[in-house]
């Protein structure tokens, strides 16, 4: 199986406190990876870090094959556009554009492909999602769902290798998180990997492999393989048994 991610000795270090000991983490293309641990433990310090959106103080991540600790913040950028994928727990979309407009824009900034084969493909998303019937909605009128879903959209726009996602269904009711997981794992059962954030139980239960986080180490991991809803009860059961283990 090949490897997309493989990170070494990640250490961070922010204004003399250490919140990343070390860390290695080893993604497979294709996989699921979640995250979880109590609040502080670095979970999303080592996504961030992983996917350069910051900077490690010491350690190497090898993302297909390239160092991303050595790129420059040009380089380092033009690999966030165009071979990643980032949802949050907010969607950060633009106010003054549209949902449409909003989905397009990284696929016109990363100029790999015409703006009529990234509006059709905005289009096809759009469907697949279930939002094309809210396409020229401002941003501002439409439901934190309709946002998430929109958001995975505009992630996908440039066909990445991986999403990252920091709570993505953090802000959302019980309904519309189960949604966008639904989505999050057809996203992944296609190919593309995914690797997030959470503290919720049934999200991580999704995933094929669960890493625990505590005080900036990796202290212990949960294999589930492939997801398949019949069996969310068995894992969401397996999960909570791990997560009393971790004393979490």
């Amino acid at each position: 199986m090949k490897t997309i991610i493989q990170a070494k000795g990640l250490w961070k270090e922010l204004d003399g406190t250490k919140i990343l000991k070390g860390i290695d983490v080893l993604v497979h293309e294709g996989e699921f990876v979640a995250i979880m641990g109590p609040s502080g433990s670095g979970k999303s310090t080592l996504l961030y870090n992983i996917s350069g959106m910051d900077r490690v103080t010491k350690g190497e991540i090898i993302f297909n094959g390239e160092d991303l600790a050595n790129l420059d913040d040009e380089k380092m950028s033009n690999i966030r556009l165009n071979k990643m994928g980032f949802i949050f727990q907010q969607s950060h979309l633009l106010k003054t554009l549209s949902i449409r407009d909003n989905i397009v824009l990284p696929g016109f900034k990363a100029n790999s492909n015409t703006r009529e084969n990234v509006n059709a493909f905005a289009e096809e998303l759009m469907k697949r999602t279930g939002i094309d019937h809210i396409a020229d909605h401002d941003v501002k009128k439409v439901s934190g769902g309709q946002l998430q879903r929109a958001a995975i959209c505009r992630a996908l726009i440039n066909s990445p290798d991986i999403i990252f996602g920091d709570e993505p269904t953090g802000a959302l009711n019980s309904a519309s998180a189960k949604e966008i997981m639904d989505i999050i794992n057809q996203v992944n059962v296609e190919g593309t990997t995914v690797m997030l954030v959470t503290h919720d139980t049934n999200v991580a239960a999704r995933a094929d492999r669960v890493i625990f986080l505590s005080d900036g180490n990796i202290t212990d991991e949960i294999v589930l393989g492939k997801y398949e809803e019949k069996s969310l009860f068995e894992r969401k059961n397996k999960m909570t048994q791990w997560l009393i283990k971790q004393e979490f």
